[in-house]
């Protein structure tokens, strides 16, 4: 079985820490790429972490967790979650499990960001838990592809 699983992070992420801290907390992508990789670990699995601000790099992406036949896809697409109807087609196209992420609660937001075209693509999407998220994200990937934590 594949052992990699691609953590995708979009628009703005790279700003978290200072990015209105008041919704999306005081942690550094650098914070959310070592929880990732820990919490990976924890099922013998290793987070491959990428962000990008470009939707077709994040398409690209993708792309590549299919050509490498990767395990799954933790992401948090930011505003492409409710624009982009060719990110949902790539996720679709790679048949990878997938998982999306929002560190806000985006119910609780504003109007727009009450439709995510990567929720369909995806078999859980989880929301307004902070970074912890990656966390939960990672141990229901887990869980989907039959792999027990490690002692």
């Amino acid at each position: 079985m594949a052992k990699t699983i691609y953590v995708l992070n979009g628009p703005n992420l790279n700003l978290l820490g200072t990015r209105e801290p008041e919704t999306y907390g005081h942690h550094s992508l650098a914070d959310v790429e070592k929880l990732c990789q820990t919490a990976a670990a924890h099922y013998g699995l290793t987070a491959d972490c990428r962000q990008s601000n470009r939707e077709g790099e994040l398409i690209e992406f993708v792309h590549e967790a299919g050509a490498k036949k990767a395990a799954g896809i933790i992401i948090n697409a930011g505003g492409y979650s409710h624009t982009s109807i060719a990110l949902h087609d790539a996720l679709v196209g790679v048949k990878i499990p997938t998982v999306e992420v929002h560190i806000s609660n985006i119910y609780a937001r504003e109007r727009f960001r009450h439709h995510s075209f990567v929720a369909s693509a995806a078999f859980a999407t989880l929301c307004g838990f902070g970074i912890e998220g990656y966390r939960l994200a990672i141990s229901g990937l887990a869980a989907k592809l039959g792999v027990n934590a490690k002692p």
